[in-house]
């Protein structure tokens, strides 16, 4: 009976992350903030948890999420009207699988791949 999928991805600091994902992608917190070390944030049907991994190397890091959307190229443009980097080797294109792509790097270098089937 399973009911969803949550990743749960590291952070090295919690005030950053949550900037990042609540100002600059448009998510919300549902954290409970007595717990300085975990971090809760939902856009649309999407939840995402974060924990606490201060030592985290970021070149190291191979934290990956795939988040399926629709109106891929409205949301693309929404981020670059805000200045949001892109990755380098992300930007919005059609990848022979079918789907239409770009990703982005958090704080912490969690890879973000935003998809839409062709």
């Amino acid at each position: 009976m399973i009911t969803g999928i949550i990743p749960k991805l590291p952070m090295r600091n919690k005030v950053i992350t949550k900037d990042y994902y609540v100002n600059k992608l448009g998510f919300i917190s549902i954290d409970n903030e007595e717990y300085a070390f975990y971090l809760i944030l939902q856009k649309d049907n999407l939840e995402l948890h974060f924990f606490d991994y201060k030592d985290l190397n970021t070149a190291e890091n191979y934290g990956q999420v795939y988040i399926r959307v629709n109106d891929i190229e409205s949301f693309y443009q929404s981020l670059l009207d805000k200045n949001i980097p892109i990755h380098p080797n992300g930007y919005l294109q059609a990848k022979p699988w079918g789907q239409k792509e770009f990703a982005l790097l958090d704080p912490d270098h969690n890879l973000l791949t935003f998809g839409q089937k062709v």
